[in-house]
């Protein structure tokens, strides 16, 4: 199959109602594709060097989550090359999805990509998240390769304010070990570890969800 047939089948095979499926979405993603490809070359945007193995372990893996993530407001903590932000605001035009990132040449290639691709749903913070203010109210915060769970949250709980019921943390995981859910404490919790799947990837893949309990939001208002 061409670049073209492996986008359209892969899309087909994660038969998704949450994402749109159109000549559209298929020439976006590729084009993204593309960037990667050319950027790749001097900024070391990721380690995959093909452009067909990105299909799956880049796009239809930032793609899988797409049922299970809650909108409108979305932010991606350290987001590299725009995963799996870029993917989910493609299919996703109604979402806005900050893309933390505090390396400066992934920010400028981000910058780019958002331009060339004229995704308005895209904001690009080049800073650290613990350094990121957001004035939106956030629905899902997600990561993808980011860090341990544990420092996901530290990192990222200051956004969250006593009136966000509805906040999830996403963490995109391999296989999680038992050592690293336990560093989810108390007010946070596990939710739920769903199991995903990838076209094109036989490799275990999960979501870890994470939820801030009542006790939380009584000592944010105290």
């Amino acid at each position: 199959m061409n670049l073209a047939e492996r986008v359209e089948q892969g899309l087909l095979d994660l038969n998704s109602p949450a994402l749109a499926n159109t000549s559209d979405v298929h020439n976006r993603v590729i084009q993204y594709l593309l960037l990667i490809e050319k950027w790749n070359k001097h900024y070391n945007l990721t380690a995959i060097k093909t452009i067909e193995a990105m299909v799956y372990q880049h796009i239809m893996d930032s793609l899988s989550v797409a049922s299970y993530v809650h909108g409108p407001q979305i932010v991606d903590v350290g987001t590299g090359a725009g995963l799996p932000g870029i993917p989910l605001a493609i299919v996703r035009p109604d979402w806005q999805i900050t893309l933390v990132e505090s390396n400066q040449k992934k920010a400028a290639f981000l910058q780019q990509a958002k331009i060339e691709l004229n995704l308005a749903n895209i904001t690009v913070a080049a800073r650290r998240a613990e350094n990121v203010q957001v004035c939106e109210k956030i629905t899902t915060i997600i990561s993808r390769a980011y860090s341990s769970l544990g420092k996901f949250i530290t990192s990222t709980c200051h956004w969250v304010t006593p009136d966000d019921a509805l906040c999830r943390w996403m963490a995109m995981k391999g296989c999680c070990s038992e050592q690293e859910l336990k560093e989810i404490k108390t007010p946070f919790y596990v939710e739920k570890r769903i199991p995903l799947c990838v076209p094109g990837l036989e490799a275990e893949r999960e979501l870890v969800v994470v939820g801030q309990s009542a006790q939380s939001k009584r000592l944010n208002q105290e």
